[in-house]
C-alpha cells in the first residue's frame, strides 16, 4: 500500500462501520502499542501542582484569576497513524463553559442550573439540553461535563448553580431529559460529581460517611436514572473520600454499584486532578485522567504493570470503555470542523426557558405585574447584578458569552415593545455601601424601584453562610425605608435569608439568568410572561434551622484522627423538605412553592386501583380561576411507610398552561417498577430496594407543604 493510500477497514478494523461500537473499540485496542496506550489514558496538559494553587482561591473572582493563570488544556492528543482524533472536552453544566482551546469557545450563556429545575417542566430541561447538546456539536467538542446531579444537601454549598435540586427525584427527571438531549447531537453527556460531592469546603480532603439507604434512597438515585433512563455515556468521580477512599479508588461506587448493579457500559472519567493514584484508580473502575498525566504517565503504570499491582487487561478495559462511547457517537468519522452558533435563535430559546424559571415569592396587593406606565423606574443594586447580566457560577463551568442583555437595556427594550413612555435608569451601589445614602436619594426621585440583589456563588469555595453577600440586605432595608413599593429581584443561585420580607410587598426570585438577564426579568416585572416557576430547594427561615445548625460533623466536618475532615450524614434521609417537615420547621419558602399572576384551583383527586403491579395514576383537576394566563405544577407526593421515612417524597409532577376559566384534568402515573423506587424504600438485609408494604398516602397540591387532597393506597 502506498502512503498516499488510505487504510481499508481490513486494514484497519476499527474503521468498519458496519461492527458494533464496542466491538470496533477492541479491535483498535488490540492495534495499539504500549506506549499508545497510556497516552489515551489522560489528558495533555503538563502536570501542574493543582492542590497547592487552587487553595488559595476562595472567591469567583480569584477562581477566574487561578482558571487564567494555569491554562486548562482539556484534550486528549490524537495519534494520527491509528486514525484516533484529538478528543476535545468542554465543560458544563450551564451551558458550554470552558473547552478546549484558548481562549475557549464563546456560546450561549444559560440560565443556572437551579433555576431550570425551577421549571418543574421536562420540555424545559429538554431544550437546555438541546442548546447545550448543539453548541457543543457545532463547537467541534465530543464531550459535555454534565449535568451536574448532586443535591442542595445544604444550602450554602457552592456548586449548587450547578446542580437541580435538593429532591433527587426532580433532579433525575431534569437530569435524564438533558443527557439525552446532548446526546442527541452525538455528543457524550457526563453525569458528575459521583458521589456525594455536595460542598466545596475542602474539596480535595474531605471524608462522606453515610449509610446505604440514605446514599442509595436520595444521592445515587438521580445517577441511577441517568444511567438507566438517559443511558448516559460518561460519569465523573469526585474530588472527595466516600467511606475513607477516594471516588476515583473507590471500587464500590463505580465498579459494584455503578456497572454491576446498574449495567453503565460507558466510561468514567475524573474530575480535574482528582485521580490519586494508578493501579488503584484503574483497578476500582476509573478509566480516564484529566486533564494531565499525573499518575497515568508512562513511568507509573509501566512501573504499576511491572509489579503487577496492575494488570493490561484492565488498561485495555479503561481504553475499550471510552472508545466504544465515541465509536457510538460517530465521533472518528467526524472532522473537526467548528461552525458558528446560532446566537440570536439559541438566546431566544434562553428567555422562553428563564421566564419560565422565576419563582414569584411575595406579591401583596398585586404590586406586580407592573404597570405600563411606570414613570421614572430606576435599578438600584451592586454592580455584579445591575451593570452587566448576572450570568452566574464562578470556576470551570463559567460560559464565555456570546452576548449578555444588561439589566437596564433588557428594560428599555420591553417598555419600548409595549409602547410604554416610562424611562429607565440606574444607580450602582458599591460593595463596601459608601454611597448608598445617595443610592436613598436617587430612589426618593423615582416613581418605580426596583432593587436588584443577590449572588454568584463559585466551584471551589462554599458561602460563609445564608445571608445575601456584601451587605446587601442593608441596601433593600434602606430603599424600603423610603420607598415601601419597592419591588425586590433577587438573582440568586442558592437559597438566601430575607430579613426584609415583611417589609416588602412583592419579591421575584429572578435566578442568575446567564445572557437574556435584562429582557426576562423585565418580561416577568410587567407581565409579558406570567411567573409560573416553583422553588427547587427549600429557603430556610433562619441557619438555625438547617441541618448543620451545631451539627459540626455534618458540616463543615470534623478531624476524628485521620487529618482529615470527616462529614457524616447523620441527619439520614432529612434533607430539604424532609427535613423541615420531620422536624416540624416552617421553612421561609417551602418546596415546590412559586405563586402566580393568576390564581389556580386543585380538586377532584381520583386515584386508581393499586397492588402493585401497575402504575398508580394519580388525576387531579386544575382550573385556572384568575383574569390572565398562566401555569400551574401539579406535584404529587407519597408518605411510604418505614422507619425513618420522612413524611413526604416527591414521586411526580405535571405542569399545565391554561387560560383563564380553562380546566384540565392532569394525570400523573406513579410506576412502582420505575428507576426512581417511588414506593420502595432501600433494605440493606436485601441489599436492594423493596416496596413498603402497607398504606401509603397520595398527596397532591402545589408545592410540598401544601398538599391538600388526600387519598390512601395499601400495599399487602
Amino acid at each position: 500500500m502506498s502512503e498516499s493510500t488510505p487504510p481499508t477497514p481490513t486494514e484497519r478494523p476499527w474503521q468498519n462501520t458496519s461492527l458494533s461500537p464496542r466491538e470496533r473499540a477492541k479491535a483498535l485496542v488490540s492495534a495499539m502499542t504500549l506506549e499508545q496506550k497510556i497516552a489515551q489514558l489522560h489528558g495533555a496538559m503538563e502536570t501542574i501542582d493543582i492542590y497547592g494553587m487552587a487553595t488559595q482561591a476562595t472567591t469567583a473572582e480569584e477562581m477566574e484569576q487561578l482558571a487564567a493563570q494555569i491554562r486548562v488544556e482539556r484534550h486528549v492528543a490524537a495519534i494520527d497513524e491509528l486514525g484516533i482524533p484529538r478528543f476535545r472536552i468542554t465543560n458544563g453544566p450551564v451551558g458550554v463553559g470552558m473547552g478546549d482551546g484558548t481562549p475557549s469557545p464563546k456560546a450561549t450563556s444559560l440560565p443556572m442550573t437551579i433555576a431550570l429545575a425551577a421549571g418543574f417542566d421536562p420540555e424545559l430541561a429538554r431544550a437546555y439540553g438541546d442548546i447545550i447538546g448543539s453548541e457543543t456539536a457545532t463547537l467541534g467538542q465530543h464531550v459535555l461535563e454534565g449535568p451536574g446531579v448532586c443535591l442542595h444537601r445544604t444550602g450554602i454549598a457552592g456548586r449548587n448553580f450547578e446542580y437541580f435540586s435538593e429532591d433527587p427525584y426532580l433532579s433525575g427527571v431534569m437530569g435524564v431529559e438533558v443527557t439525552r438531549a446532548i446526546q442527541a447531537h452525538d455528543v457524550i453527556a457526563m453525569g458528575k460529581h459521583y458521589v456525594v460531592n455536595d460542598q466545596e469546603l475542602e474539596r480535595f480532603r474531605t471524608n462522606v460517611e453515610v449509610d446505604e439507604q440514605t446514599l442509595r434512597e436520595l444521592y445515587l438515585l438521580p445517577f441511577e436514572m441517568l444511567v438507566k433512563d438517559g443511558e448516559i455515556a460518561a460519569i465523573m468521580s469526585a474530588y472527595n473520600r466516600v467511606r475513607g477512599t477516594y471516588a476515583t479508588e473507590n471500587r464500590y461506587t463505580l465498579d459494584t454499584v455503578l456497572r454491576k448493579e446498574w449495567g453503565f457500559d460507558g466510561y468514567v472519567q475524573s474530575d480535574f486532578w482528582s485521580c490519586r493514584s494508578a493501579a488503584a484508580s484503574l483497578g476500582a473502575g476509573m478509566d480516564h485522567e484529566m486533564p494531565d498525566a499525573k499518575w497515568l504517565n508512562e513511568d507509573n503504570v509501566k512501573a504499576a504493570l511491572n509489579d503487577t499491582s496492575l494488570e493490561i487487561q484492565t488498561v485495555d478495559r479503561a481504553l475499550v470503555r471510552r472508545f466504544t462511547q465515541m465509536f457510538r457517537f460517530g465521533q472518528f468519522e467526524r472532522p473537526y470542523a467548528p461552525g458558528e452558533i446560532d446566537a440570536a435563535a439559541h438566546g431566544a430559546t434562553s428567555r422562553r426557558i428563564g421566564a419560565q424559571t422565576a419563582v414569584l415569592l411575595k406579591n401583596e396587593d398585586k404590586a406586580l405585574p407592573l404597570p405600563v406606565e411606570a414613570g421614572k423606574v430606576l435599578l438600584v443594586g451592586q454592580s455584579a447584578y445591575l451593570d452587566d447580566a448576572c450570568q452566574g457560577g464562578g470556576g470551570s463551568s463559567h460560559v464565555d458569552p456570546l452576548y449578555t442583555v444588561t439589566p437596564v437595556d433588557g428594560m428599555r427594550d420591553v417598555l419600548a415593545s409595549l409602547g410604554s413612555s416610562s424611562t429607565v435608569e440606574k444607580f450602582t451601589v458599591a460593595r463596601d455601601l459608601s454611597n448608598l445614602t445617595e443610592a436613598v436619594a436617587a430612589a426618593q426621585e423615582a416613581d418605580t424601584v426596583i432593587a436588584m440583589v443577590g449572588l454568584v456563588a463559585t466551584e471551589g469555595a462554599d458561602r460563609p453562610n445564608l445571608s445575601l453577600p456584601d451587605e446587601q440586605d442593608r441596601i433593600v432595608e434602606a430603599l424600603l425605608e423610603v420607598k415601601p413599593g419597592t419591588i425586590v429581584v433577587l438573582k440568586d443561585s442558592s437559597p438566601v435569608l430575607m430579613p426584609w420580607l415583611d417589609r416588602a410587598t412583592a419579591v421575584l426570585e429572578a435566578w442568575n439568568q446567564g445572557a437574556e438577564d435584562g429582557h426576562v426579568v423585565a418580561d416577568l416585572l410587567w407581565g409579558v410572561v406570567n411567573p409560573s416557576g416553583k422553588l427547587p430547594t427549600t429557603y430556610p427561615a433562619s441557619e438555625a434551622d438547617t441541618i448543620y445548625a451545631s451539627n459540626p460533623e455534618r458540616y463543615p466536618g470534623v478531624d476524628e484522627g485521620e487529618g482529615w475532615p470527616t462529614i457524616r450524614y447523620s441527619e439520614r434521609l432529612e434533607v430539604g423538605y424532609r427535613w423541615h417537615q420531620a422536624q416540624g420547621i416552617e421553612p421561609l419558602f417551602g418546596f415546590g412553592f412559586g405563586l402566580s399572576y393568576t390564581t389556580f384551583s386543585v380538586d377532584g383527586l381520583e386515584v386508581s386501583d393499586f397492588d402493585g403491579s401497575a402504575p398508580l395514576a394519580v388525576r387531579a383537576t386544575v382550573t385556572n380561576t384568575g383574569p390572565v394566563a398562566g401555569a400551574e405544577v401539579v406535584q404529587v407526593y407519597l408518605g411510604v411507610p418505614g422507619v425513618g421515612q420522612p413524611p413526604k417524597r416527591l414521586v411526580g409532577f405535571a405542569k399545565v398552561h391554561l387560560e383563564p376559566g380553562q380546566t384540565q384534568q392532569v394525570e400523573v402515573l406513579v410506576d412502582p417498577a420505575a428507576t426512581n423506587h417511588p414506593f420502595s424504600v432501600w433494605s440493606d438485609a436485601e441489599h436492594d430496594f423493596v416496596l413498603a408494604r402497607g398504606d401509603v398516602r397520595v398527596l397532591v397540591g402545589t408545592s410540598a407543604d401544601d398538599t391538600p387532597l388526600e387519598e390512601t393506597v395499601t400495599l399487602r
